[in-house]
């Protein structure tokens, strides 16, 4: 079965692609032709994962999911959650993004966060969702050199390094869209659509 991740982010498909194992085969937007930036207008990670897939189910014809992941701090109330890719404006940078959230924790205890995935899927014209959370906290400074993102200041719960500190697969086990992609997996393995 081959199914478009609608998504511009490379890392992301690596990861996805990873999680499915040949299970289903990944089709990016541009092997499909589509050059545009996906639209996000909204003001929820459900509104605007269900925009990207419906944009490109209905321009490209072909099925397809789309994610919307946003980190959620519970001090800032949980910003900056949908905005998350874009917290410190354009051009969008993972390294300003950080900086602004490490200044605006600064002095700050209580630490806690979590990832949160939504996964929009349409499969032969229906609409199905997925979700996939990630608890932990931020840090106070960055460490790891891998994943991308909020990575290398977000220290899932359990664990004593940050998301940029494990290997992909580590990574993989026990992040948001980790198992938001397992629910999805899922859901084809049983072939119920």
């Amino acid at each position: 079965m081959k199914i478009c991740f609608a998504t511009n982010n490379v890392k992301k498909i690596e990861e996805v692609a990873a999680s499915l194992a040949g299970q289903v085969e990944i089709v990016s937007l541009q092997e499909i032709g589509c050059q545009v930036e996906l639209p996000e207008t909204g003001d929820t990670l459900e509104y605007n994962a269900f925009e990207k897939a419906r944009y490109v189910n209905h321009h490209f014809g072909v099925s397809c999911f789309a994610d919307d992941t946003g980190l959620e701090v519970e001090a800032l109330q949980g910003e900056p959650g949908v905005y998350s890719g874009r917290f410190a404006g354009e051009p969008r940078s993972d390294a300003r993004n950080m900086s602004l959230l490490l200044e605006k924790m600064q002095g700050q205890k209580h630490r806690r966060a979590r990832f949160r995935t939504v996964i929009a899927l349409i499969l032969a014209g229906k609409e199905y969702q997925f979700e996939g959370i990630a608890e932990g906290k931020i840090t106070t400074e960055l460490s790891g050199e891998g994943g991308f993102g909020y990575d290398p200041i977000f220290q899932p719960l359990g664990y004593n390094q940050t998301f940029a500190s494990l290997t992909l697969g580590e990574k993989n086990e026990i992040s948001h869209r980790g198992k938001a992609v397992r629910a999805l997996i899922n859901f084809l393995r049983d072939g119920k659509f």
